[in-house]
């Protein structure tokens, strides 16, 4: 009788817990695009941004943001995916994948704007790309590499080892196995780092400031990955503390709004064709 009085106790604790966290998402969500939404339309979202005067628009900031997150993901997925099916599949158990590990915790673990000093002292300055998007997008692959080699490697150890077993013994070579049975099985958890990569990747301010710039180029959209490249959140960042543009607060709303869109968009689409991309992964049509 205690036993369930007990577990009773500890399931509604749990409960509660969960409904505090949806509803602290679900105010932050309200607060946000309560005051950004109104802010939304085709002028701002497309527009030049003004240095002194209202009506600025965040066009160059939005494509920029969408520019260095492609470029960061195109390193950070193959070479952290890559890293941790080594880690899991290849790596043996000794001091130097023990130090690879301890290495790839303790970067998880780095202050963003470490990693942004670090960025500009090697891609700023020693590889004289100077503040551009290309140095910002691989300062924030660096930041990411870590998040997505740890769950690539957790989820490739947890694919039942049976599943492994049946496959090597019908034949198949350990790459085959890796490639058609462990990676589609561990797709969703893998998906799930990238989701982490892309969040912090849109979001992340202090490693864009030291490494891409607060300015943008004239041309837009520019293509140009040695071009400075201010995105959203900095731009964010940029308007509430130095920006002289009278209208301030109403950019910042709709910036805000516009980061928490994103995301929530991204990640929308991302869960919608989830299935989609497994199924196409293993060769389904």
């Amino acid at each position: 009788m205690f036993v369930k009085i007990k577990d009773m106790i500890v399931t509604l604790i749990l409960k509660l817990a969960a409904v505090l966290v949806v509803g602290i998402l679900v105010w932050f969500l309200y607060m946000v695009l309560a005051q950004g939404l109104p802010v939304l339309n085709k002028e701002f979202l497309l527009g030049m941004p003004k240095e002194m005067e209202e009506g600025g628009g965040i066009g160059p900031e939005l494509f920029n943001t969408f520019y260095i997150l492609v470029l960061s993901l195109i390193f950070t997925i193959p070479v952290g995916i890559g890293a941790g099916i080594y880690l899991a599949e290849y790596a043996k158990d000794n001091i130097i994948t023990r130090m690879i590990r301890l290495s790839i915790e303790t970067l998880a673990s780095v202050p963003s704007i470490v990693f942004g000093l670090f960025g500009m002292v090697i891609f700023v300055i020693k590889f004289k790309f100077g503040f551009s998007i290309l140095g910002g997008a691989l300062t924030l692959s660096i930041v990411n590499l870590p998040v997505v080699v740890s769950v690539t490697e957790t989820a490739l150890r947890e694919v039942p080892q049976t599943y492994k077993e049946a496959s090597l013994a019908l034949g198949t070579t350990k790459w085959q196995t890796i490639m058609s049975i462990m990676l589609p099985t561990a797709f969703h958890k893998i998906i799930n780092g990238i989701k982490l990569a892309v969040g912090r990747a849109i979001g992340e301010s202090a490693v864009l400031i030291f490494t891409a710039g607060t300015s943008i180029s004239r041309n837009y959209p520019e293509f140009n990955p040695l071009s400075s490249g201010e995105t959203l959140s900095v731009h964010l960042w940029y308007v509430k503390s130095i920006g002289l543009v009278p209208d301030a607060e109403r950019i910042a709303a709709g910036s805000s709004a516009v980061l928490i869109i994103l995301v929530l968009v991204i990640n929308v689409f991302m869960n919608f064709y989830e299935k989609r991309l497994r199924l196409k992964f293993l060769g389904v049509k």
